[in-house]
């Protein structure tokens, strides 16, 4: 197989892309963004459709990588780690990496929908009330279940790592589920950070590896917007948060 990637997803949003962007970074890979180049957001739409050669896809990010195209993040990740140095040798721990990754698409899933609670085709604007109810419930409960669900597997762990005794594909994404997380809802943080010390260090450490430092300093980086996946609505992020006791 060649020795470079090609990712594909939308141009403008930090979105699912990102998880598998901080893993071709902190990887070292070669690797291009094909849809921020001039013409590659109709590359990206014309590999959706799929030809006689490869099947149709659903929905980015993907990655072609030779002759082949491998689609869903958590997909996309788990056939990275190994060839990326991002996941132990041990099939159980690289199983486990899997499972941790995908209980973070369900959180990634659900803080969407705290801003698209009734449809994605539908403006933010025509369900605000709706939205508010989603994001109350989602702060108050969902998000301390999942981050001290992650506290739970960093302690079981040793505290220092998710899986294994190094650097993982799932540590760079709590890195960007917590800065996510801190983006759209910093006041439901604020009241749930004390809970959770250990998924905090893990972040700062994330961030302050030489690769991923790079990375966020440079324009590689797209910020967080109102367009992507986190976002930041003060209605949706009162300052009276209070997370559940129950979780």
């Amino acid at each position: 197989m060649p020795s470079s990637y090609e990712l594909y997803y939308w141009p403008s949003i930090q979105g699912r892309g990102e998880f598998v962007r901080l893993a071709l970074e902190e990887g070292g890979a070669r690797y291009v963004d094909v849809a921020r180049g001039k013409v590659g957001t109709a590359a990206m739409m014309k590999m959706l459709k799929g030809s006689k050669r490869q099947a149709p896809l659903f929905a980015p990010p993907f990655l072609k990588h030779g002759s082949l195209v491998i689609a869903q993040t958590a997909n996309v990740l788990a056939y990275l780690g190994p060839r990326l140095k991002l996941v132990p040798a041990d099939e159980g721990l690289r199983a486990h990496a899997l499972e941790i990754q995908l209980t973070l698409a369900d959180l990634v899933a659900e803080a969407h929908d705290t801003h698209h609670p009734i449809g994605v085709d539908l403006y933010y604007e025509d369900q605000t009330a709706e939205a508010k109810k989603r994001a109350a419930e989602f702060v108050a409960k969902r998000i301390p279940k999942f981050l001290g669900w992650l506290e739970a597997r960093l302690a079981h762990n040793g505290g220092r790592h998710l899986i294994g005794g190094r650097v993982s594909y799932v540590d760079l994404s709590a890195f960007q589920v917590v800065a996510g997380l801190t983006y759209a809802f910093p006041n439901g943080m604020a009241a749930v950070k004390r809970r959770i010390p250990k998924l905090l260090a893990l972040h700062d450490g994330v961030a302050a590896r030489p690769r991923i430092a790079a990375y966020l300093a440079s324009d590689r980086r797209i910020p967080f917007n109102e367009d992507g996946i986190f976002r930041h609505y003060p209605e949706l992020d009162p300052k009276n948060h209070r997370p559940s006791a129950h979780d």
